[in-house]
This record gives C-alpha cells, sequence and structure tokens, in this order.
C-alpha cells in the first residue's frame, strides 16, 4: 500500500474536531479536485509501500485511539480492508474519509466521512487535461454508492462550499440519500487552504447554516497549522 504521509495531529473537521488522531494518508485517487489541497496523494502521488502489519506498527506508537484513514481517495488503496479490519480489531475507532464513489463492501469502520464532489470541484481542461475533467465529472457523484455507505455506516455529509449557489446542488444530493441524514450531520465547510480566505468565507456557510439548520464545519487544522502537510 502506498502511503503519502501518516502523522499524529488532531481532527480538524467533522463531528470529531478537535479529537487527537493519527492519520493515514493513502496516495493514490479517482477524481481530480481543481481545488485540491493533497495533490501529494493525488494529481502527484508520492511515498512509499508499506505494509499492514508495518502501518499498524507505526500507528502504535502514538497514544490516540481514534485512526482516521485519508487520502486522496483511500477506498482505492490496495489491502485497505484488512488496514482496517487489524485497527479494528486492536480496538481503534475508525474514520474513513472518502469521495463517496466506491462501494464500502464491509470495511470495519466507525464513522464514514463522505464528502461528495460539487460541480464547481471539476477542473477544466487546462488543469490536468480533457480527460480526466471528464472523467471527474462522470464519476464525482456516485448516487448507490452513497446510499450503500448511509444504509451500512454512521455517517456524516462533508460539503466544500464556495458560495450560496452551491446549495441547491447539495439539496439535489442529499433529497435521494437514503435514508436521508439529519441536518446535524450534514456540514458545511468554507472553501480555502488559507485562514484569510476561510474567515471570509465563513461568514457566508455560517448564515447558510442557520438558514438550512446544517452544521457549520471549521477547518482547524489550517487555523492551527496553515496548509502544511503533517498536520
Amino acid at each position: 500500500m502506498l502511503i503519502s504521509e501518516l502523522f499524529y495531529s488532531v481532527q480538524g473537521e467533522g463531528l470529531l474536531a478537535g479529537v487527537p488522531s493519527v492519520f493515514v494518508r493513502t496516495s493514490g485517487c479517482n477524481l481530480r479536485c481543481r481545488w485540491c489541497d493533497t495533490p501529494y496523494a493525488s494529481s502527484e502521488p508520492e511515498g512509499e509501500p508499506e505494509t499492514v502489519e508495518e502501518i499498524v506498527a507505526r500507528v502504535r506508537e502514538y497514544p490516540a485511539r481514534h485512526v482516521v484513514l485519508t487520502g486522496g481517495e483511500p477506498m482505492l488503496a490496495k489491502g485497505i480492508e484488512d488496514l482496517a479490519g487489524m485497527f479494528k480489531e486492536a480496538g481503534y475507532h475508525i474514520t474513513i474519509e472518502t469521495a463517496g464513489t466506491i462501494e464500502p463492501d464491509g470495511i470495519a469502520c466507525d464513522l464514514a466521512s463522505l464528502s461528495p464532489k460539487l460541480a464547481d470541484s471539476t477542473p477544466d481542461a487546462e488543469q490536468f487535461g480533457e480527460g480526466w475533467s471528464k472523467r471527474h465529472e462522470e464519476s464525482r457523484i456516485q448516487q448507490e454508492v452513497l446510499n450503500a455507505w448511509a444504509v451500512a455506516y454512521s455517517c456524516q455529509f462533508k460539503f466544500v462550499v464556495s458560495d450560496s449557489g452551491d446549495m441547491e446542488e447539495i439539496e439535489k444530493i442529499l433529497e435521494v440519500v437514503t435514508p436521508r441524514p439529519e441536518p446535524g450531520r450534514v456540514l458545511l465547510m468554507p472553501e480555502g487552504t488559507d485562514s484569510a480566505t476561510l474567515q471570509e468565507r465563513s461568514q457566508i456557510v455560517a448564515e447558510l447554516c442557520k438558514e438550512t439548520g446544517y452544521r457549520f464545519c471549521p477547518r482547524l487544522h489550517i487555523d492551527l497549522y496553515g496548509d502544511t502537510k503533517g498536520t
């Protein structure tokens, strides 16, 4: 399994924001979001191959009991089911951060953090080429896959919001998720990779949360550490 990075920090997003966690970032992704903040795990994958046993041994060096499998797209990683199973057997709480485009197929998971990608995530042809632009647009929303996660796991739905115009698409996605997530498990997160941009867009997102009853999702790690690898 190609691992881009493994580090100990606090969860910066979602229902478990602030919880000390070990992050295992796999390398490789089936999407090409135009604003991706981890290109080293997506469009420019890097890292070292490690066995499941080696990864678990490294995680055991830290005191946290929460493990976050993230990417890139962790569900693409060969052996991810075995890795999650070993963490489960060892008593870890497992969060899987995924775009929700790949079937879960019974993987061990305590919290599925689903982040469906909106239309404004699609890159133009100049950024990654026409092939990737088309592939991303065709793949970014897999409704049956989202439903499979929603039925089988405790989920949170995170949406990266650029402006209020995104809400129409978010509502269309949620309308056909079965079962529909409770408002407190729908998280709206401002788009941005620096504190200044997040602060500006947070005002817009906060107002949207007040209108809809959805939860505002800060990006705590950026406020604490900036857009820095390993944090």
